[in-house]
């Protein structure tokens, strides 16, 4: 019966610490095994590389800023190496880069311009239904399959794969940013 008891207060606990955390409780994000670091990939061409010309921001530093995150810890409301939320790690890392973006991921979603997802450059925010309909999850595109990105509940900043099962299925879009990044599209 003790045993019991202590089962029910240890499970008691951990539910209620996994609603304190965020408000809302998120379906789980898988943690496959990161790929050995990975790195923006640069177009094999020469010339102008047509992803930095027309925005005028360099998809490959953003996406490398993104990258040296990584290991930061999770924290709700977030937007320094001390802890990240996912649209505090947008924010943060555009930041660097001298760009101001919105910090909610609503208004990140409305930012920058919509990208096709057979188009999706380093840089570009790619966007998540996870918790609510609509936008409430975003990442940064580091190129091939991959995207950089700040996950709730204990969590910690880390790559993931686009079409890994879990994200594929709850893919939203994908935005490019501009230099007038805080500008929602119309």
């Amino acid at each position: 019966m003790r045993i019991a008891g202590l089962f029910a207060v240890l499970v008691t606990s951990i539910v209620v610490a996994a609603c304190a955390a965020t408000g809302a409780v998120p379906a789980p994000f898988p943690r496959p095994a990161e790929p050995a670091a990975p790195t923006p990939d640069k177009p094999s061409t020469g010339g102008t590389d047509s992803r930095t010309a027309p925005s005028g921001i360099d998809g490959y530093s953003v996406a490398g800023t993104a990258l040296a995150l990584r290991g930061a810890p999770y924290r709700d409301g977030g937007g320094d190496p001390a802890g990240f939320d996912c649209s505090g790690f947008v924010w943060y890392v555009y930041a660097q880069h001298g760009v101001k973006v919105p910090r909610t991921v609503g208004d990140q979603y409305r930012a920058g311009r919509e990208v096709p997802a057979d188009r999706i450059e380093p840089g570009d925010l790619v966007f998540f239904t996870t918790v609510t309909t609509g936008a409430s999850h975003v990442g940064i595109a580091i190129g091939g399959d991959q995207f950089v990105h700040a996950p709730s509940g204990r969590g910690e900043v880390r790559v993931e794969r686009l079409s890994a099962s879990y994200w594929s299925t709850r893919f939203l879009g994908a935005r490019r940013i501009t230099p007038r990044g805080a500008a929602p599209s119309s």
